[in-house]
C-alpha cells in the first residue's frame, strides 16, 4: 500500500491544495495530510480550525488522513515509514525552492521520494498568504477556497 505525505501549514488550505490533493489520489492509497506545527510562526487560523477547514472538505474521502506533526517532514516520513512526499510547483521559484528542500531531504533518508505536481493554471495565483490578505480585506473568497471553508471563516469573523 502506498502513502504519501501532503505537508503544509494549511493556514486556510486553498483549492490549489484541494486540486494536488485529489490529483495525487490517483496515485497513492493513502495521503497524509500532514499540519506542520512551526512555533515560530503566526497562524491566522488555530490549528483546530485548519483540521476542521481540510476534516469539511474531505468528510467523505476514506483515502485521506489528517495529522499534525513538528519537525522536518522528511524526519516525520521516516518515523511514520513513508516513502514519498507531495508538493506542488506553481512556478520557476517554487521549484528552485522545492528542489533544494527534495535534495536536502535525500541527503538526510535516502529512501523517501519528492513527488511533483505542477499546479493547474487556473490556481497557480493562489497563496495562502494572498487568500489571508483578501480575509483581511473582506474580499470575495469563492475563487481561492472551498464553500465550506468560505462558510466556516464568514461564521468565525
Amino acid at each position: 500500500m502506498k502513502t504519501a505525505v501532503f505537508p503544509g501549514s494549511f493556514d486556510p488550505i486553498t483549492l490549489g491544495h484541494i486540486d494536488i490533493i485529489i490529483r495525487s489520489l490517483k496515485l497513492f492509497d493513502n495521503v497524509i495530510i500532514a499540519i506542520g506545527i512551526n512555533h515560530d510562526k503566526k497562524y491566522k487560523f488555530s490549528l483546530k480550525k485548519r483540521k476542521e477547514f481540510i476534516s469539511s472538505i474531505f468528510q467523505k474521502e476514506k483515502k485521506i488522513i489528517i495529522q499534525e506533526y513538528q519537525g522536518l517532514t522528511v524526519n516525520f516520513c521516516y518515523e511514520q515509514k513513508i516513502k514519498f512526499i507531495i508538493r506542488g510547483l506553481r512556478n520557476d521559484s517554487d521549484f528552485d525552492y522545492e528542489k533544494d528542500i527534495a535534495l536536502t531531504n535525500k541527503k538526510l533518508h535516502d529512501s523517501i521520494e519528492t513527488v511533483f505536481f505542477l499546479t493547474n493554471q487556473e490556481h497557480i495565483m493562489i497563496s495562502s498568504s494572498l487568500v489571508k490578505d483578501i480575509i483581511n480585506n473582506k474580499g470575495n473568497l469563492a475563487p481561492f477556497l472551498h464553500e465550506s471553508t468560505i462558510k466556516s471563516i464568514e461564521n468565525t469573523i
